[in-house]
């Protein structure tokens, strides 16, 4: 039996994390890690208490918002800010961690991994947020689109 590259694993884990997603257009999963542990997850939908877009409804849908535009625009938060959230409700430092997210990060959550001190992004899938890639680039921050090619590297 052949073990998952340490990527593979965690690129894993952030697609169970992304099962528990609430949200009735994509389901995006992140988890925070350091030194081979994880330190958080999070996945996107509505804060704790509020009626899930099930039950309540699209507001983007509602109001007609394309995708990677007007985030305030949701009654969700995204994957990466619950995962940091989830981090900072525990007292956990992830200052110097990796995000590990199946989607590229929008511009908000961009701002707040960059204040966070994550110094690693692995993504699966690309997101429309030219704005995003334009700060993250003039960061220190590591981003890698996690691919086959890139597990037969990192392997």
């Amino acid at each position: 039996m052949q073990r998952p590259s340490w990527d593979q694993y965690f690129m894993d884990i952030t697609r169970l994390v992304a099962t528990r997603s609430t949200c009735l257009r994509r389901q995006v999963g992140a988890i925070l890690v350091k030194d081979r542990n994880i330190l958080a997850t999070g996945y996107n939908g509505v804060p704790s208490g509020i009626s899930h877009c099930e039950a309540a409804g699209c507001l983007r849908e509602k109001l007609n918002v394309p995708s990677g535009e007007r985030h305030e625009l949701c009654r969700g938060l995204h994957a990466e800010q619950n995962a940091i959230i989830q981090a900072a409700r525990h007292g956990i430092n992830i200052d110097g961690s990796t995000l590990y997210c199946t989607t590229m990060p929008c511009i908000i959550c961009t701002k707040m991994l960059i204040n966070a001190g994550i110094t690693t992004v692995i993504y699966a899938e690309g997101y429309a947020d030219e704005l995003a890639r334009e700060m993250i680039a003039e960061t220190g921050i590591k981003v890698i689109h996690f691919t086959s090619a890139t597990e037969r590297q990192s392997a």
